[in-house]
């Protein structure tokens, strides 16, 4: 893909990936790096842009990939400082650990999950994201959305009965 044609088809959508990264990242400051990091990216591998119908789709789905990216790892970052203000806080060292080795359990459950069902329990579970959001950001209808939260969530508890069981 030549400068120009990069200038034509991907600049045009900076405000559109914007959005996206501002609604998935909850914030401006982050979801301008988020573009930025993403056009540099689509810039550097711009020579095999031209192998796709259409690059706007491909560049929404890199923006909405790489939003996600970094919010696995924003909540995977728990720091010291975190953890010790929860115990000055009054937890129970037991309790604290029970609930660190609960999240442990459902972080390997939901990975085992198919991908858009990973996706959709944690923007609806554990981002709080509304179903219309999520479809939005996915790209799939609302009704699919709750059919495959049920789904997910429905595995996750049997799967979660099975690992606290035996």
């Amino acid at each position: 893909m030549s400068q120009e044609r990069y200038k034509a088809e991907i600049l045009p959508i900076r405000d559109k990936l914007f959005r996206i990264a501002q609604k998935i990242l909850q914030g401006d400051e982050d979801a301008e790096d988020a573009v930025q990091e993403v056009l540099l990216k689509l810039w550097h591998t711009r020579d095999s842009l031209g192998s796709y119908d259409n690059v706007a789709a491909f560049a929404t789905t890199v923006i909405k990939n790489h939003c996600l990216d970094k919010l696995k790892l924003r909540k995977r970052t728990e720091t010291l400082d975190d953890i010790h203000y929860r115990r000055e806080a009054g937890d129970n060292p037991y309790l604290q650990l029970e609930r660190i080795n609960t999240e442990e359990i459902l972080k390997k459950i939901i990975e085992q999950l198919p991908p858009l069902q990973q996706t959709i329990i944690r923007m609806k579970d554990m981002e709080e994201y509304e179903v219309e959001e999520i479809a939005e950001i996915t790209g799939t209808k609302p009704d699919a959305i709750r059919v495959n939260l049920s789904r997910a969530r429905k595995k996750v508890r049997e799967e979660y009965i099975k690992w606290t069981t035996g």
